[in-house]
């Protein structure tokens, strides 16, 4: 690719997106928009309202700031761009702002799998190890977890940007997408792709699959020490907390896997742009809601908050 496409004076690629439905952009253009603007301001609240009041610096808030931020710059490496695209008659990306796109999408999706999980597990030790839970998840150890998680989602990435834009392109340069990403960059080549899908089914299944097998069994743990529980204070407790981070696991993972097990075919390729555009759109907008609306915590946070102004 890097020899065919740097070779021609056209240095970019035409997004696609939503052309089919020209009438549609419009309202499209809009609706992401709102949805954009409260991911900023509903993300951006979360991460300044666990900073500031001291009663949100516990393991669970720490991880809720890190998802927070990670929602804020998923969505602003490709929504912006996708806006762009939508109201003027122009769809095109430049060759570097498509390999820019296409690691940090990749890399934050990823690092969201990951991170997921660590919030799952916090959670279980929360609940099922309440006694050891200072130990367990003592802060060095969060951070750790914390950091964890982005560097596997990046250096993932690192891993599939370099052999994507290493593979030849065919002179075609139009992505049927409204963002560029693996799959449908590697449409466009011309050339042997198997060891691109070997690879990409095989970190798919590390940093997606097994994430969510983990958070499952962490939640099977969780519902059986609920049962058990004879106190219904902390019973309504375990399930604020819980139900709103399953709720987002959710909301993530059900569209993600959708798309990627669904068989490719051309009515396939539509809908997944839509349930692409619910997953980085809406998902990343209803996250703080989940976690303001259901949670104690974050409610009495804002009321102290609003106290001391």
């Amino acid at each position: 690719m890097v020899g065919k496409f740097n070779g021609t004076s056209e240095r970019y690629f035409i997004l696609l997106g939503f052309s089919k439905w020209p009438r549609l952009e419009i309202v499209l253009f809009v609706v992401i928009l709102i949805f954009y603007l409260m991911t900023l301001l509903g993300n951006l609240f979360i991460i300044m309202l666990s900073y500031l009041d001291s009663c949100l610096h516990t393991p669970m808030y720490f991880f809720l700031s890190n998802l927070s931020f990670l929602d804020l710059c998923y969505t602003t490496s490709s929504i912006p761009q996708l806006l762009v695209n939508l109201w003027g008659p122009k769809k095109t990306i430049s060759y570097a702002g498509c390999m820019v796109q296409l690691y940090f999408v990749l890399a934050l999706g990823t690092t969201e799998c990951v991170l997921l999980m660590v919030m799952s597990y916090d959670r279980y030790a929360a609940v099922c190890r309440p006694l050891h839970y200072t130990v367990l998840m003592h802060p060095r150890l969060c951070q750790s977890l914390a950091l964890a998680s982005w560097v596997s989602g990046f250096t993932n990435s690192a891993l599939h940007s370099f052999f994507t834009f290493w593979v030849p392109l065919c002179g075609h340069y139009q992505v049927d997408h409204f963002f560029c990403e693996v799959p449908a960059l590697l449409k466009l080549s011309c050339g042997d792709t198997h060891a691109n899908e070997l690879t990409l089914m095989f970190t798919s299944s590390i940093f997606a699959l097994i994430p969510l097998f983990l958070i499952l069994t962490s939640y099977g743990a969780i519902a059986r020490a609920a049962l058990k529980m004879q106190s219904t204070t902390r019973l309504q407790k375990v399930f604020g907390t819980c139900g709103s981070h399953l709720m987002v696991v959710s909301l993530f993972f059900i569209p993600a896997l959708f798309i990627y097990l669904q068989p490719p075919t051309e009515n396939s390729q539509e809908q997944g742009k839509f349930i692409a555009l619910f997953y980085t759109v809406v998902t990343p907008s209803l996250n703080p809601l989940i976690y303001t609306l259901r949670n104690k915590d974050v409610r009495g946070a804002v009321r102290r908050l609003m106290g001391r102004e």
